[in-house]
């Protein structure tokens, strides 16, 4: 793990239901003049609905774009292509996988912890969930895989803006953050949203989503005890008087840990690693920034159900306080467990 983490070729993984505007992005990104030179991944080239007239010189696998981005499809094996685009590197900016409308976007994310490789020359750099702002809600209802790619996103772009009232959209919103409070989420009509915002977040830097610590969630710790056990429905719709229904997903859960005192990394990794072997099932995403006792340097790490990688990633800035922030979203998350093991690592 001792690479440097920004020599490695950021990875965007692309996911969202059918229809709710991935190929409109994914076309963006390959006919815009953004004078970047992305790899992009598709599950299956007709599929996706790309502009042929953009495409020269198809062979079977790996396309060229007229703006020099090449586009390839996974009919095999996602780390056989990801090896091919490594023999290319230093030809790309970034690599973007997309997944299909119905899948988990986990295995696909999992991969670039698992081959060492891939490993690395690349890094997760942020799961991209595109939604529908109008049939979101009800995708919500009928089909997990809609929730797990919101549970998973680093960023929402959700879409569709415009065929909704500011009522729905307020909802919409209430009900993905009641899945996921930590995601950057961007309101957008035809996915019209700046590719910055989507590629190359530097989301591995976690700063940018555990300084986004909603307020809405503190604004309702006072009974956030009894929540998750209580299954009355009316009690989930709380309102704090701007007229905002507040979901807690009934399914979901999501949980944050700070502390400023220093870790003991002797005790923080293995109860971590073990964390993560037992209950990996139920913890979709983890991800923290740490700041170990006798070390300058500041520690992150992010996990797939089981998988974690991590790397010292820059000095702590003077005067930066040095707090450690973790957060998990899962399912049915063992929260005592969670919180207790994570305060008997801290350096008392």
């Amino acid at each position: 793990m001792s690479e440097v983490t920004s020599s490695k070729i950021p990875v965007t993984v692309l996911t969202g239901y059918l229809g709710a505007g991935k190929t409109t992005l994914l076309n963006r990104i390959l006919s815009e003049n953004h004078g970047k030179k992305y790899a992009v991944i598709v599950n299956e080239f007709g599929e996706i609905g790309i502009d042929n007239d953009l495409i020269i010189g198809a062979d079977e696998e790996v396309f060229e774009m007229n703006n020099g981005c090449i586009c390839c499809t996974v009919r095999g094996d996602l780390v056989r292509i990801m090896d091919g685009l490594m023999k290319r590197k230093g030809k790309f900016d970034a690599i973007i996988v997309e997944t299909t409308g119905l899948a988990d976007p986990a295995p696909v994310a999992q991969t670039f912890f698992v081959d060492e490789d891939v490993q690395k020359n690349a890094r997760l750099d942020a799961v991209v969930t595109v939604a529908d702002a109008k049939w979101l809600s009800d995708r919500l209802k009928d089909a997990p895989e809609a929730k797990n790619q919101i549970a998973f996103a680093d960023v929402i772009v959700l879409n569709k803006t415009d065929l909704v009232s500011k009522g729905e959209l307020a909802e919409v919103e209430a009900r993905i953050r009641g899945i996921n409070p930590y995601a950057k989420l961007h309101r957008t009509e035809r996915c019209s949203v700046a590719l910055a915002d989507v590629l190359d977040r530097g989301a591995f830097d976690l700063d940018r989503i555990l300084d986004i610590e909603p307020s809405f969630l503190e604004a309702d710790d006072h009974d956030h005890d009894h929540d998750h056990h209580h299954h009355g429905h009316d009690h989930h719709h709380h309102d704090h008087g701007h007229g905002l229904k507040h979901y807690h997903d009934e399914e979901m859960q999501s949980l944050s840990l700070k502390t400023d005192k220093p870790l003991d990394p002797g005790m923080f990794m293995p109860w971590l690693q073990n964390l993560v072997q037992t209950e990996g099932q139920k913890i979709l995403r983890s991800k923290g920034i740490l700041s170990f006792r006798g070390d300058d340097d500041r520690y992150v790490f992010q996990g797939v159900h089981m998988m974690l990688e991590g790397d010292h990633q820059r000095k702590w800035k003077d005067g930066e306080p040095r707090e450690s922030r973790l957060v998990f979203i899962g399912r049915e998350l063992p929260e005592e467990t969670i919180r207790k093991g994570f305060e008997s690592c801290v350096v008392s």
